[in-house]
């Protein structure tokens, strides 16, 4: 509906009740762009596991081959025709007060997300990989616990 909450974690913070309500919500789904990082960070700050998940960075990958230009900033150009200011992106996050800059950026960064979703449903549908993002999805949680766990680079289901 246009509107999104922010949630400013203090240094130090490992409660955020509310907050890992709604993540392991098995009801809500909630949506990334690059779920992979923000969904181990949420789990090593506050131990509470996102699930289920929907990444535009992954359902992006899945069905744009025809590109190398999977970021946010391009995914929001390229399939809403808007374009998405990331100025704010290397400003200091950890100040004790956001700017009203950071707050907007912040914002117009999730804003997006549902908008894109069903621009690369279509996509994945059109291509017959929706089963297969699905699955990328479902995974997501345990991929995000393997980088935790010390496995960031390694292909555990490599041969070699």
């Amino acid at each position: 509906d246009g509107t999104a909450h922010l949630v400013q974690i203090a240094p130090g913070q490992t409660v955020a009740a509310n907050l890992a309500r709604i993540l392991t919500d098995p009801s809500v789904l909630k949506l990334f762009h690059y779920g992979r990082f923000d969904i181990a960070a949420m789990y090593n700050t506050f131990g509470a596991l996102a699930a289920p998940v929907y990444c535009t960075k992954i359902a992006s990958r899945l069905v744009r081959t025809y590109t190398d230009r999977h970021g946010l900033r391009n995914l929001v150009q390229d399939l809403l025709g808007s374009d998405l200011s990331k100025y704010q992106q290397s400003s200091d996050w950890g100040a004790a007060e956001l700017t009203k800059a950071q707050l907007d950026y912040a914002a117009s960064d999730v804003l997006y997300l549902h908008d894109l979703r069903r621009a690369l449903d279509l996509m994945l549908e059109r291509e017959g990989r929706s089963a297969l993002a699905q699955a990328c999805f479902d995974f997501l949680p345990t991929r995000a616990q393997l980088d935790l766990a010390g496995w960031p680079e390694t292909d555990i289901f490599a041969h070699s």
